[in-house]
């Protein structure tokens, strides 16, 4: 539906071989689903990415507009802790790594187990050429794959890139939380936020 192109295990990365979250999601009788848009290719996120991947998410603190958070993970542990096993992704244009994005679960409640939260980032030099679009449509796909059906993204109002990202997507603006956390860094420092909840309800996962 979104491009998605089958592949045997020798067209992924070599450096994803070695990771669990690749041994985990594709295993040796297996294929692998890659995005091929071009130049822009996608691939599972692993520890080797880490430090771009982290460069990235810092660039996004440094807005001010990306998240409440004044610093990223202090490693790869930190931060793969809280995230829904192989669904993480990297997108790379030239072999360089110029986005990512994760799904992270919403509740330990059984009944909650297909509502997640999905985070994308994009590189300052990446932005505008449809690499968040390339990775949110992905992660859709990983998520209905996986049998999830509603995706949560909590944005700043003030973030209208991602706004209209998430609204391309299907996703639609369920509330605003008003002041909702106050903000230690950026140009808002000192400021309460409001945040914007948005939400994606599967059309083919949850029917039943």
């Amino acid at each position: 539906r979104f491009g998605f192109r089958t592949v045997t295990r020798d067209d992924v990365p070599a450096a994803a071989h070695a990771s669990a979250e690749f041994q985990g999601a594709c295993p040796e009788s297996a294929t692998a689903l890659l995005l091929d848009l071009g130049a822009l290719q996608l691939a599972p996120l692993t520890a080797a990415d880490w430090p771009a991947v982290a460069a990235i998410h810092q660039q996004g603190i440094e807005t001010g507009h990306a998240t409440f958070a004044r610093e990223t993970a202090p490693g790869w542990e930190a931060f793969r802790e809280g995230k829904l096993a192989g669904c993480s992704l990297v997108a790379r244009e030239q072999g360089k790594i110029v986005g990512w994005a994760t799904l992270s679960p919403t509740s330990k409640r059984a009944v909650y187990a297909g509502v997640v939260e999905v985070s994308v980032y994009v590189a300052t030099a990446a932005a505008g050429h449809g690499v968040g679009s390339a990775l949110l449509a992905a992660l859709i796909e990983t998520a209905e794959a996986r049998g999830l059906w509603t995706m949560w993204a909590s944005i700043f109002p003030e973030n209208t890139g991602s706004l209209a990202l998430h609204a391309k997507h299907g996703f639609k603006t369920l509330c605003r939380r008003e002041r909702i956390g106050r903000m230690d860094h950026g140009p808002l420092a000192g400021h309460w936020r409001d945040t914007l909840l948005l939400e994606r309800r599967s059309t083919r996962v949850g029917l039943e």
